[in-house]
């Protein structure tokens, strides 16, 4: 990896966690039931038809850190701009080891196709599936042996 043209302490910020994470969906429900009920996702607000907040974790300093779905007809905001050629790779989210097997015995169960990669040189474990809409969503975990 390059290293920054202009460092943190340079720019006078760093970025320190995840706000948000915004997905416009094409089959919102699906949405909604694969992310509260395939992945457990709290909700932490629905906001009228269409629109669904999950608490992903405390975040950084009181802010929230969420995944917000939104029905692909609803306009939150008329200045968001919306993408209309996605480049979105997958979203990543974070749990513990124990956690993660434990979502690979559910998914298992529940016969959801899912797929494991082993970072080694991190030393961390994805688990990767896709949503309803095709995204891909990875579930990792740190802590796992490295290899040279």
């Amino acid at each position: 990896m390059p290293t920054p043209e202009i460092p943190a302490s340079r720019r006078g910020f760093s970025v320190s966690g995840l706000g948000e994470i915004a997905i416009r969906c094409i089959d919102f429900d699906a949405m909604v039931r694969f992310y509260r009920d395939v992945l457990g996702l709290e909700v932490l607000a629905v906001r009228g038809s269409g629109l669904v907040f999950f608490r992903l974790g405390n975040g950084v300093e009181g802010h929230t850190s969420v995944l917000a779905l939104f029905a692909a007809d609803r306009n939150p905001r008329l200045d968001a701009p919306r993408s209309e050629g996605s480049t979105l790779h997958h979203l990543a989210l974070s749990l513990s080891q124990a956690d993660q097997k434990a979502a690979c015995r559910f998914f298992d169960s529940e016969r959801i196709p899912y797929r494991i990669e082993e970072f080694s040189w991190i030393g961390w474990r994805g688990v990767f599936l896709s949503d309803p809409d095709g995204n891909t969503v990875e579930l990792v975990s740190a802590g796992w042996p490295t290899r040279s």
